[in-house]
């Protein structure tokens, strides 16, 4: 279910985007049976315990996350053009700061007096629980990796844009009327952390499964970024150069979540896979 589609263009802000991986090689070798008159029956593997279960769970996380934060060691002079772009597309967001914030004002002259920040942050959690519910429903293994992949996005994404956040420490629009308020004691503006989660899971739905209703899913995808993004601008809890640092923040960190459950399904190495009258041994290796 995690199809990655050409088509998508991933933007960047001081995070991390997955390399470009290379065609795998799969060479299959059969083990036959010693005996042809008495065929091996295959029988099925043992479950993994719970606790294999979670190690390996834990080892991949970890992988990811080691990924994930050293990526930028590893990108490319394209890599490194999206994240120039996505600069430029942040300087110009922030020139429109104050317009932004006045007509939402004189729209909602109380906007930004009270908290609406799980308001603001339900879409999000409800397309992660809907895509786990779906897929345990239908028992669906694309749809749960789909589920985690968002997770993931979700989770290295937060971390970064929070890290951010208290890196620059810029007040909110509903602390001061002055966008240009960086590093100041209680700011905690730049990014949007709505925006970016939203993007990031929203990124996972747009560009994952088939493509036979792809509209459908970057029409969901895309709109609950740009939705969350509206909303954070309409309760003035963020300017307009923080949703756009965010839209950037969280889709590629939703592209790098996709890239690397692919990668993970087509880990090298052996496989022994049980036949009716023997078994077939498979060995897959990718070369750079």
């Amino acid at each position: 279910m995690l199809k990655r589609t050409p088509s998508l263009r991933r933007p960047l802000l001081l995070n991390v985007l997955s390399l470009a991986f290379a065609p795998a090689w799969t060479q299959t070798i059969p083990v036959v049976s010693p005996d042809p008159e008495y065929p091996a029956q295959s029988t099925p593997s043992p479950p993994p315990s719970a606790s294999s279960s979670q190690d390996a769970a834990g080892g991949s996380l970890r992988s990811d996350f080691a990924a994930y934060f050293t990526a930028p060691l590893h990108w490319s002079a394209t890599e490194w053009a999206w994240l120039g772009g996505s600069v430029v597309a942040i300087s110009l967001s922030h020139h429109y700061d104050a317009q932004v914030r006045t007509h939402f004002l004189k729209i909602d002259p109380t906007a930004g007096t009270s908290s609406n920040d799980l308001q603001d942050a339900l879409p999000t959690a409800a397309v992660i629980g809907a895509t786990w519910l779906y897929a345990s429903v239908i028992d669906d293994a694309s749809g749960r990796r789909e589920t985690w992949a968002m997770l993931e996005a979700a989770g290295f994404s937060a971390i970064t844009a929070y890290a951010i956040k208290y890196t620059t420490r810029r007040l909110r629009p509903n602390q001061t009327s002055d966008p240009n308020e960086w590093f100041m004691s209680g700011g905690d503006s730049f990014p949007s952390q709505h925006s970016t989660v939203a993007f990031a899971v929203g990124t996972v739905l747009a560009e994952s499964g088939n493509d036979d209703y792809r509209w459908v899913r970057r029409l969901l995808g895309y709109g609950l970024g740009a939705v969350t993004s509206y909303e954070r601008l309409k309760h003035n809890t963020h300017w307009l150069s923080d949703v756009v640092a965010g839209a950037a923040l969280g889709a590629a960190s939703g592209d790098f979540a996709m890239h690397r459950r692919e990668q993970n399904d087509g880990d090298n190495g052996l496989r022994l896979e049980p036949l009716q009258g023997g078994a077939v041994l498979t060995y897959r290796i990718t070369f750079q």
